[in-house]
């Protein structure tokens, strides 16, 4: 089998994806994301001008060195946009692979670990009684873990908190928009919430909390600190990673699990992180950290240090991912949560698929390969559209984390 083909379908249905699609000369054809939520265009041009022209009467079958071909190979390594690339191509070659042998992508993996993947989605609130409200709604939907986002008061806007009646999506049309921050008034708040939620919905359900990068290491200890009583499964993203040993200051102090990565793109980021054990959780997707081929490998180096997978699942990442996702975390053993932010329903519709969700739990599906496809006479029309993620300032007018 030979590579004859590969071209990129760029498409804008509700917001954007850029899917690989790589073709062979027995006919089977493979999907890989390649999306980079702002910096669409960036990967979609690396793979087009750098990436597509090399794949050409390659064996798709040898995923390991055309990885280590389009890593190694380009002397210029990381980033998010070469790393989305490589997960573009390597995710579409495992789907090939998967069909060819005409088995799901989780059976070359090593078979499925697990019956299904527990998932969590997101709740979210203007104030403290909108999301509970919005926690027992998702439970009654069937969910058993739930992240929590509330509005802080005294803050115009707060993360995670959607636009009335909309469901949150960050990235929006024209430029950044911008957006409040006090920490001061968010560390007061935080524990009211997970107060309020955890009296609301008792103790067996998994509660979780994102704090996006805004806290100093000693801040977000205080603040694992005060959530200890509410027993989360994970506190994310506490504070920016770039300086790994600053978990180490959160880790000293308190024993609130720790979740970091969705914006990492190689095991490197994560290194120290996991072989110290600072973190109980690596979230770093499978299409912004080279698709499935490291993934698996950094999730082997991972359960080394009892360190866990949790991997990214918004809605900036297609449902192509979401399914390379599914099949990586059923077989793994090192599994521990997948984020589940629904897409919508004409997304869905542009890319059906095999996977399902079921009493707070998601299964692949044993489609062969990834067991999705994609309508490209629906995607054509939905032509991409610029968007960007928000960008946030203290009340100082200080230029801050997102």
């Amino acid at each position: 089998m030979k590579i004859t083909g590969a071209r990129l379908i760029i498409t804008s249905p509700d917001r954007n994806f850029i899917t690989l699609r790589i073709d062979t000369d027995e006919g089977i054809y493979g999907l890989g994301d390649g999306t980079v939520n702002g910096r669409e265009l960036a990967v979609a041009s690396y793979l087009t001008e750098h990436v597509i022209p090399c794949l050409i009467g390659r064996d798709p079958f040898q995923t390991e060195d055309i990885w280590q071909y389009l890593y190694r190979g380009a002397y210029w390594r990381r980033g998010p946009v070469t790393m989305a690339a490589i997960a573009a191509v390597d995710v579409a070659l495992w789907d090939i692979k998967g069909k060819a042998l005409n088995t799901p992508v989780y059976n070359l993996l090593g078979g499925a670990s697990r019956n299904g993947c527990m998932v969590y989605t997101h709740a979210n609130g203007a104030d403290i009684a909108e999301a509970v409200d919005s926690v027992q709604k998702h439970l009654a939907e069937g969910y058993i873990a739930v992240r929590a986002q509330a509005g802080v008061p005294g803050i115009a806007s707060s993360y995670g908190v959607p636009k009335k009646g909309k469901p949150y999506e960050p990235a929006e049309r024209g430029l950044p928009s911008e957006s409040l921050w006090s920490t001061e008034k968010y560390l007061r708040f935080a524990p009211k919430l997970f107060d309020a939620v955890r009296n609301a919905v008792g103790e067996d359900v998994h509660l979780l909390h994102d704090v996006h990068h805004r806290l100093t290491p000693i801040q977000a200890a205080r603040l694992g600190k005060s959530l200890e009583p509410y027993d989360l499964f994970w506190m994310e993203d506490a504070t920016p990673a770039e300086y790994q040993e600053g978990f180490k200051i959160i880790r000293q102090h308190t024993t609130t699990p720790l979740a970091v990565g969705e914006v990492f793109n190689s095991v490197w980021d994560a290194h120290d992180l996991v072989r110290n054990q600072w973190i109980d959780y690596l979230r770093m997707t499978v299409s912004h950290g080279g698709g499935i081929t490291s993934a698996k490998k950094t999730a082997d180096f991972c359960d080394l240090y009892q360190v866990k997978t949790g991997y990214h699942g918004a809605t900036d990442l297609s449902p192509v991912t979401m399914a390379a996702a599914l099949h990586v975390g059923l077989a793994v053993h090192n599994f521990g949560i997948q984020e589940h932010m629904p897409h919508t329903a004409l997304t869905d519709e542009v890319f059906p698929h095999a996977y399902k969700f079921e009493n707070g739990y998601m299964h692949p599906g044993d489609a062969p390969g990834l067991g999705i496809t994609i309508d490209e006479e629906l995607a054509a029309k939905y032509p991409y559209q610029r968007a960007y993620l928000p960008v946030a300032r203290l009340l100082d007018g200080t230029l801050t984390d997102w």
